[in-house]
Parts: C-alpha cells; structure tokens; sequence
C-alpha cells in the first residue's frame, strides 16, 4: 500500500513540473523555489489547521537539516533544469534511488548489518536503467558545472528522503514535516533571489502569475504522499516506485505538449513499471519474515 502512495507522490510531482516548465517562460528558477514554498506554506498551514496538528515539534534540529537538505535539492534541479537539457536534469535528480540504495548498502557494510538485500537493489537499478532508456540524456563540455549541480540534486534528495524516513520513526506527521520543509523553501529561495534575475510583474498578465499556485498546491500533495511512503514503507521499494515519475512527465509531455516518445522511451518506461512491480512483489513475499521496520 505504502508504494502506491509513492506513485501517487509521482504523479502529483510529474504534474508539477509541467506547471514549472510554463512558469518558467515567465519566472527565473529561484523566484519559483521562493515562490513554490511560499504557496505550500500557506497551503500547508491550513492542512495543519483542518487536521488540528499543533505546528511545534520535539524535534526541531531534525526538521531543520532535513529542510536545509530538500530546499539545496530542490534549488540545485531547478539550476539544472535551466541550464541543461531537461532530459538531463530529470536524470541526475532520479539518480536519488541509486544514491539511496548506497547509502544503504554502505551502511550495512559499516554496521555489520547481515540483512539480504540484493534483489531489492536490483530493482533500483534496473529502474533507473529505465530512467536512462527513457530519456537518454546528452551533456555539452560546457554545461560541465550544471552537470555536477544536477549530481548534488540527486546527492542531496536522497539524503532528504532518508532524512523524512528518520522523522517518520520518531512519529513525526506528515503534514508537519511539509510545513517545516516549506519554511526552508522559503528560506533558501530568498537567499538566492539576488543571483537570478528578476521578473517585472507590471508586465506579468495574471495567467502567467497564477501557475505559481498549482506548483505549490501539488508540491504539498506530492510531499505529504511521499513522505506517508518513506515514513511506513520499505525504503528501497519506495525508491524503486519513484522512478514512475518519469513515466508520469513523458506521458504528460506527449498528451500536452505533443513531445514524441521513441520505440527505445516505451521500453524504458516499461522497464520502470517492471522495476516497481518486482520490487512490490519482493517485499510482500520477504514480509512474513522480515520485520516491518527492516529497510
């Protein structure tokens, strides 16, 4: 169940890039960092509000690293979105899962840990395999420096994605843990704004102005379906299940955008698909004898 929820995330956040790919004609990258945590807080502040959950935490510091994290992954792939091709940028930001899976593995390596894990790795990286398959991306000797900012958006989500998973043990709810990560959008989006440039909203028609709320609006929706799937589920299933935003954007980019998918793009995205379905299967199968907090 906590898969689906991932795949929901997904598709919430393939909407939201679309969003973000017609505001960007109007807004620089950091004003929409800025601007998509300033919707979500307000958005999330109601949330709280509706579901009577206090906005202090016991767990501050937490809240803190894992937002400072997030807000320096989010702006380092709206960077590489503008200055890369988005293929690209889509690519080394979904490298998260494979980064995941190391973390993974090389904490059980340093821990002593004995639990197998390798079918579910597989499935990681046979994913991500799909990714590439569906986007095949391409770098330019000068887009070099973009490249490694894309790197360290990958870097960083999966460090925040660890990092919710850590706030889901300690019984933080979701819709905290989203109000928290808004707040640090805001922050790093401030601190960025003098570096871009600057839209002159006397010249911006309202059409344009508004796309800021649906980035913000399905960006809430899609963290608080991620971070129900990190906090209950396995961790490498999850990750494995992310990949299907790819699959989610190419299918919205050829529906409203009319972008052409190659032969090679369908298998990809089924490789995707396949990669989620085994790791579902592996892990219902491992259940009876694994304990629930095994990741």
């Amino acid at each position: 169940m906590q898969a689906l929820w991932m795949v929901l995330a997904a598709f919430l956040f393939a909407g939201m890039a679309v969003c973000v790919k017609l505001a960007s004609a109007s807004f620089s990258s950091f004003e929409l960092v800025f601007f998509r945590g300033l919707v979500s807080l307000a958005f999330m502040a109601v949330v709280l509000r509706v579901r009577r959950t206090p906005w202090r935490t016991p767990v501050p510091l937490m809240h803190l690293t894992r937002s400072i994290i997030g807000a320096t992954s989010l702006g380092a792939w709206f960077y590489a979105i503008a200055h890369l091709p988005v293929a690209t940028a889509m690519t080394l930001n979904y490298m998260s899962g494979v980064w995941i899976a190391a973390f993974i593995v090389g904490g059980s390596l340093l821990y002593g840990g004995q639990e197998k894990q390798g079918a579910l790795l597989a499935t990681v990286l046979m994913g991500f395999a799909g990714v590439v398959m569906t986007l095949h991306p391409t770098i330019e000797k000068d887009q070099l420096f973009a490249g490694v900012v894309g790197l360290l958006s990958g870097i960083s989500a999966a460090l925040a994605y660890m990092q919710v998973t850590a706030l889901g043990k300690v019984g933080e709810p979701e819709a905290r843990t989203v109000f928290y990560f808004s707040l640090g959008t805001i922050a790093v989006g401030a601190i960025s704004l003098p570096l871009g440039e600057h839209t002159d909203w006397t010249q911006l028609r309202w059409q344009e102005a508004a796309w800021i709320i649906p980035i913000g609006v399905l960006a809430s929706l899609g963290q608080l379906a991620m971070t129900r799937a990190y906090r209950k589920g396995s961790t490498l299933v999850v990750a494995s299940m992310q990949y299907s935003g790819i699959v989610f954007a190419a299918l919205f980019g050829a529906l409203l955008m009319d972008e052409e998918i190659e032969p090679l793009g369908w298998a990809g995205m089924a490789v995707i698909v396949a990669s989620g379905l085994i790791a579902t299967y592996l892990r219902t199968r491992a259940l009876p004898d694994t304990p629930a907090e095994a990741h």
